[in-house]
């Protein structure tokens, strides 16, 4: 399976296309600058393209831009998308004295990029940091995932489950994609206070 990183130069893009090289797929990240695209790209021993041509040639888009212009930058690859199914991974939080918060918006990132692109949505991989993935091992850690569409679900669950030496689990419907985000807050607040890497395991679920 062919995976395009759209935003895949950040942190958190680099770590998922090692993790996902190391697991045998073809990686192509994407970028605004082809150049830079393919500057990341070979040193991490994958493909580099436009965001454009990184999302016509995947059979699974995964969007790793900055929660800020998630649904923007989706809503500008729509033709070069297509009805290709589409893995959400941003959270919107918002940074306060009192800790880190969700926004109050009353839908999630990944029900909005829903609605300006033709093909499914799912939503998933929140709770995993990019310093967990971009570890020497993978992060001993289950990574929930969510959607309407159980083809393009099934995809995105097989992709969780090669990036995390914890199990991928099916979280619902795309709706829960709004507490999914949410919770990236929560995890981050636990880390800044115990200052740890944690992550998220589920219980009494075999999701094997």
């Amino acid at each position: 399976m062919k995976i395009g990183l759209i935003g895949g130069t950040g942190g958190f893009g680099t770590a998922l296309a090692v993790r996902l090289r190391e697991a045998g797929y073809d990686v192509v990240i994407g970028s605004r600058d082809a150049e830079r695209a393919r500057a990341v790209a070979a040193g991490l021993g994958v493909d580099g393209a436009t965001n454009e041509d990184a999302a016509r040639a995947a059979d699974l888009v995964v969007l790793a831009t900055k929660a800020d212009g998630a649904v923007d930058t989706a809503r500008s690859l729509r033709e070069a998308i297509g009805t290709t199914p589409l893995l959400s991974v941003a959270a919107e939080l918002v940074f306060s004295k009192e800790g880190v918060l969700p926004t109050a918006e009353a839908t999630s990132i990944a029900q909005r990029i829903q609605d300006v692109v033709d093909g499914p949505v799912v939503a998933g991989l929140h709770s995993l940091a990019a310093s967990n993935l971009g570890g020497e091992v993978a992060p001993d850690e289950d990574a929930l995932v969510c959607g309407d569409d159980a083809d393009a679900k099934a995809l995105a669950l097989e992709l969780a489950g090669k990036v995390t030496s914890g199990r991928a689990v099916d979280a619902g419907p795309l709706a829960s994609a709004r507490a999914l985000e949410g919770m990236t807050a929560v995890i981050v607040n636990v880390n800044r206070r115990y200052k740890a890497h944690a992550g998220l395991r589920i219980t009494g679920v075999d999701a094997r």
